[in-house]
């Protein structure tokens, strides 16, 4: 028997239903409604539902419908800052005007995306500036800052989101002073927290979710309690991201950081009442001989740290330097601990002091059960100790958070009003169920999705995979250039620029070059250029590589180079445009893969992992390695058809998956597109999309 939730979802559905008002061109899909019907029978029932839906489906009308017309207070959450602004600016507000609902939508991020109206007050009086650019980006933002509503720095158009300015501008649970500080009732932070808690919707990010987790800091702890809903959007991440948060991380760029921010509020309000040069010079000493000590024959490295001190390290001299960056944080506590009265900024520093002091005696001590210990070498060190998955923390501690009422932080309690929104919703009663859906468009390579519900703890959760309706035999080739140099071999990166190089020739551009590490991407890069100088013709694309402009820029380039009948462009990129980046039309027509997208064995907590399997008499390699290259693979394929009118040819430079067995594995989790088995067939299925330009 069918609720009347997914009644209700079903007539939306429908083709003149009211979803044609909310947006253009809609018409229903049978994956869409399919999985709208199950997001909404588990609201309904409670419990856990994870969904894979292809590219196309349209996942976001399909969880948002249900978790909308089910009247239930809901929590969003996505895998970026980026997807979070679509969400609430874009989707949301359409659905939520085509159905004339009465409900409240807000945004959260976390607080490194809000401007700080103290620190922006210090920065103005600050006399180390990092370059004369900066007080003219610092008058932009002040003048910003007048006008803003929500000091989300996303509005402010032109900041670069690797400006050295915004460290300065925001704040960290560090040094942010609380209710101590002079803007505190002005904060756009507590804004932010006290409009989510008064919300019927709101949106977050995975990060912020799981930093509360580890810090129950960001607001997460008052907000999980009282929703019925929780969505967790392009879920593939969850596990990555969370372990990053579920551990412990030192490094001696903090020390530094906390060094320098000593010395001027010491300087600034208690100048001769402590010998801050000397505490200050004590943390870094300490830092740099913690530095020191690993030395300078493992630039890049990540240093697994199984014993007393990481792998090449001695062992007695890493405990020493350990030992006395210990102590220069205790120094430093006693002498602001004397002067804590004159000023919050000693108040918030002195708690500084005694966490790094607390979290260098942890990494001093034996790395903890079912974690994973390294360290990083680079200009700084970074201790880092990581659970190998969230799977406990999901179990235990965020069903267990949900359900358990907190007292909040924030300066209203709950049974107060805030003067801006009214009362705050009380939690729901003990016997509602609350609903979990996880969803994104690669989630595993097999029938129940156990490359992400097993490190998620989600062994119990209903399992959904809906089919892209996407025609990729018609709109699509695959490509496997058999007489091609091995991924090991040191011609191959420059064999992947060639090919790549030839087909964007002929294309204008409208080409995607995937790495797998940053060195490829440096070689390619630099091999298309040369490559595409050699070309008598005026219209050579253009050849953006990641890292020499900030992402957004990078991105927005590309998708405008094939307008206005010029010639397109040429990216190539790694890491996270692997993943997010859309290109819809055409812009981008051919993507190419260098090699398949194997984790690192170096890398420690990769290591980590295949030994656990392994001890389970598992195969670290079929059980881990393959089903991570999969879905990377997919994650990296699906850049090609964003929608039904899109075409394409995919090359993948690596003839292992035509030379090994497990390849046919592989080759079955990509879309079914069609093989081109010679190059004479990828010539023509290039030619067959070039246009004019």
């Amino acid at each position: 028997m069918t609720s009347p939730l997914e009644n209700q979802v079903r007539d939306a559905f429908a083709q003149d239903g009211v979803l044609s008002q909310a947006a253009e061109q809609f018409r229903e899909r049978g994956g869409q409604t399919e999985m709208a019907m199950a997001v909404a029978r588990t609201i309904s029932d409670g419990g856990m539902l994870v969904v894979e839906a292809g590219t196309g489906v349209g996942k976001t009308f399909s969880y948002l419908v249900p978790a909308l017309l089910s009247g239930e207070r809901v929590l969003l959450s996505t895998a970026t800052k980026t997807l979070q602004d679509q969400l609430f600016g874009r989707d949301l507000p359409r659905l939520v005007e085509a159905f004339a609902l009465p409900i409240r939508t807000a945004l959260l991020k976390g607080r490194g995306s809000y401007l700080c109206l103290h620190r922006l007050d210090m920065a103005r009086h600050d006399a180390s500036l990092p370059e004369r650019g900066s007080l003219r980006t610092l008058a932009k933002i002040e003048q910003w800052s007048k006008a803003t509503r929500t000091g989300d720095l996303a509005e402010l158009p032109g900041l670069d989101e690797r400006s050295p300015l915004i460290p300065l501008i925001t704040s960290t649970r560090e040094n942010c002073l609380g209710a101590q500080c002079p803007q505190f009732k002005a904060c756009h932070v507590n804004l932010a927290r006290r409009e989510a808690l008064a919300a019927d919707i709101v949106v977050i990010n995975h990060h912020l979710f799981f930093a509360d987790l580890a810090v129950r800091e960001t607001g997460m702890a008052e907000l999980l309690p009282t929703v019925s809903v929780v969505v967790f959007d392009e879920a593939h991440q969850l596990n990555e991201t969370g372990v990053q948060f579920l551990g412990a991380q030192l490094g001696s760029g903090q020390a530094l950081d906390f060094a320098r921010d000593m010395l001027g509020a010491g300087l600034q309000h208690a100048r001769g009442l402590v010998d801050w040069q000397q505490l200050v010079a004590g943390v870094e000493r300490a830092a740099r001989e913690l530095r020191l000590v690993v030395g300078k024959q493992w630039p890049g490295a990540k240093l697994r740290w199984i014993g007393p001190a990481p792998e090449g390290v001695n062992a007695e001299a890493w405990q020493g330097a350990l030992d006395d960056l210990q102590d220069a944080f205790v120094l430093a506590a006693d002498g602001l601990d004397t002067v804590s009265e004159i000023s919050p900024d000693f108040v918030r520093l002195h708690e500084r002091a005694r966490q790094l002091a607390k979290r260098t005696a942890r990494f001093a001590q034996p790395c903890e059960l079912d974690s994973v210990r390294w360290v990083d070498v680079g200009t700084q060190l970074r201790l880092i100790e990581s659970p190998l998955d969230i799977a406990d923390a999901m179990r235990k501690r965020v069903l267990k958070l949900a359900d358990e009422p907190v007292e909040s932080d924030l300066p209203y309690g709950d049974d107060e009003e805030d003067p801006e929104h009214g009362a705050v919703p009380p939690p729901p009663q003990e016997d509602s169920r609350r609903a979990w859906v996880f969803t994104s468009a690669t989630l595993g390579d097999d029938p129940t999705l156990r490359w992400f519900t097993e490190p998620c703890g989600l062994r119990d959760a209903e399992v959904l995979r809906v089919q892209s309706p996407f025609d990729y035999a018609s709109q699509a080739a695959i490509y496997v250039p058999r007489a091609f140099p091995k991924p090991n071999d040191p011609t191959h990166s420059q064999q992947v620029a060639k090919l790549a190089a030839h087909g964007a020739a002929e294309l204008g551009g409208r080409t995607l070059v995937l790495t797998t590490t940053l060195r490829a991407l440096r070689t390619i890069g630099d091999a298309m250029r040369q490559q595409f100088e050699l070309l008598q013709t005026e219209a050579r694309p253009e050849v953006l590589v990641q890292g020499e402009l900030p992402k957004r820029v990078l991105m927005d380039r590309f998708r405008e180079g094939a307008s206005n009948g010029r010639a397109g462009c040429v990216l190539v990129a790694s890491a996270s445009f692997w993943e997010g980046f859309d290109a819809p039309g055409d812009a981008l027509q051919f993507v190419v893969i260098d090699k398949l997208p194997f984790p690192p064995p170096n890398d420690p907590l990769v290591e980590a992992r295949s030994q656990r399997l392994e001890a389970q008499g598992r195969s670290s390699f079929s059980d881990y390695s393959l089903p991570e290259a999969a879905v990377a693979l997919k994650q990296g394929a699906g850049r090609l058809i964003r929608r039904e009118t899109d075409s394409g040819v995919l090359a993948i430079c690596d003839t292992r998956l035509v030379a090994m067995g497990y390849g046919r594995r592989l080759l079955a989790a990509l879309p079914p597109m069609r093989r081109l088995e010679t190059e004479a067939d990828f010539e023509s299925a290039i030619d067959a999309l070039r246009k004019p330009y």
